[in-house]
């Protein structure tokens, strides 16, 4: 299971993230344990200055607006046993 954060404080943006990050999830049948991270000092912690963020497995994947869906399905990491 990918472990996916979306950084970000609630705007529309972030809500449109988090629904595209499931779709696409969804349709690659990949499953995934979303976590909404709200608190500012933590959204920077991860070099973050503008969001929506996107963080999958540990490692940031997108900054600033709504991410491609080409984006998030291409960059995600690899799952166990995918290389």
């Amino acid at each position: 299971m990918k472990s996916v954060k979306v950084l970000g404080t609630g705007c529309a943006n972030c809500r449109n993230t988090i629904k595209l990050i499931e779709e696409v999830a969804k349709a690659a049948g990949v499953a995934i344990q979303i976590e909404k991270v709200e608190a500012l000092p933590e959204i920077m912690s991860y070099g973050i200055m503008a969001t929506p963020g996107v963080v999958i497995d540990g490692k940031v994947i997108h900054a600033g607006g709504i991410p491609d869906r080409k984006k998030v399905g291409n960059r995600s990491p690899p799952s166990p046993g995918n290389g």
